[in-house]
């Protein structure tokens, strides 16, 4: 018989057991030099917890988690000004302003933990579960009342073990899905994606590159973005106030800090028009995997040049080259993204509101604070 799962709860890197890099040799956003970045230049109104699993001593599953206070945003994001809008910001403040999230609230997909083949899944699980319990302990000792707790972001073949871990208990969600574009096997460069695509979107992609005319992109070192910051920040926080929803802002240093910790895993391309920096975008290298990260852009700059489309053409292009199997997108600008190749996969998650009759109408709760985004799914290929 098994010895039970203990845990443990750290609140700083410096805490980690040594052997934690080898559990999360595969994901980068596991690995302690990105969890470092959480700790130096993580959003103001986030605290992140790092847990531990271990059996009979030994460390055999490893999990993030977020811990955010609303109450300290600025804007939940300022594109839709309506009636919902306020109803739904109104909700956030008054009913679930303290949200508890195992899982990664600035990435898109399952970087909610890593699991040793040593242990069994549905235990960990359950495990993840009391951890949620004991971090609801930490922060009410600090005088904060979680009111949410939720667990993302798992494709669909994850959800039976949440069911056979006992989360039905747990509000079972679906949010706008995470945007994946495989790079198949034969295509060696950008022209293999040119050729491969219908003459409307080819047209597109010639069109977009047209019109990027007089734009120079340049590979940015840190000592770049270290002397753009002000800029940087700028042209992010523009895109970001302007989403149509937010739960936080980047910190002001995060990009450097990055570029610090990772190094040339993180690649940071600044576009600039006669010598001004109008729009940049941010890369991570996660083994096969292309991450894409954070943008910005001078929106009227952004208009007439199609900057943004531009920008994932670039991803692409660089992916291909570099021999990458895959691009994660990530959720927003669906349609965009579909036009380029992305696909849709659908990402599902738990929730539990402290309020038993608040938690009764979560569902209801929910369709506010996600609210549905129409889109036309795109395929651009022959």
């Amino acid at each position: 018989m098994k010895t039970p799962i203990s845990i443990k709860i750290y609140s700083s890197v410096a805490q980690l057991p040594e052997n934690w890099k080898d559990l999360a040799i595969d994901n980068i956003f596991m690995s302690a030099e990105y969890l470092e970045i959480l700790e130096k230049s993580g959003p103001t109104n986030m605290t992140s917890h790092f847990i531990g699993l271990f059996q009979e001593n030994e460390l055999v599953g490893i999990a993030l988690s977020q811990f955010l206070d609303l109450n300290k945003l600025e804007s939940f994001g300022e594109r839709d000004k309506c009636i919902k809008t306020s109803v739904r910001n109104l909700i956030f403040k008054k009913f679930c302003s303290h949200v508890l999230i195992i899982g990664n609230n600035m990435l898109t997909g399952q970087n909610a933990f890593i699991f040793s083949n040593k242990i069994n899944k549905i235990e960990a699980l359950k495990a993840l579960k009391t951890a949620s319990e004991k971090l609801k302990t930490i922060f009410k000792n600090k005088g904060l009342v979680v009111h949410v707790v939720t667990f993302k972001d798992f494709p669909e073949k994850d959800v039976p073990d949440f069911q056979l871990a006992g989360f039905q208990d747990l509000y079972q969600f679906s949010t706008q899905p995470n945007m994946l574009f495989d790079i198949p096997n034969h295509w060696k460069t950008e022209q293999d994606y040119i050729d491969a695509l219908s003459k409307k979107y080819r047209d597109q992609y010639k069109r977009a590159r047209k019109k990027a005319d007089g734009i120079e992109k340049r590979k940015m070192h840190l000592d770049d973005i270290i002397k753009h910051e002000e800029t940087i920040y700028s042209l992010y926080h523009h895109v970001a106030k302007n989403a149509h929803f937010n739960t936080f802002f980047l910190a002001k240093n995060h990009f450097r800090t990055f570029k610090e910790l990772l190094n040339d895993k993180f690649l940071f391309y600044g576009y600039f028009l006669d010598e001004k920096l109008i729009g940049f975008n941010t890369l991570i290298k996660n083994g096969e995997v292309m991450d894409t990260y954070f943008l910005g852009y001078d929106d009227s700059v952004q208009r007439e040049k199609m900057l943004y489309l531009n920008m994932l053409y670039d991803m692409i292009a660089y992916s291909i080259n570099k021999g990458f199997k895959e691009i994660i997108f990530a959720r927003t600008a669906l349609e965009i993204k579909s036009s380029v190749g992305a696909k849709p996969q659908e990402m599902f998650g738990f929730m539990k509101h402290e309020n038993s009759i608040v938690d009764l109408a979560i569902d209801k709760v929910f369709c506010y604070l996600d609210p549905e985004v129409i889109w036309k799914e795109r395929n651009p290929f022959k």
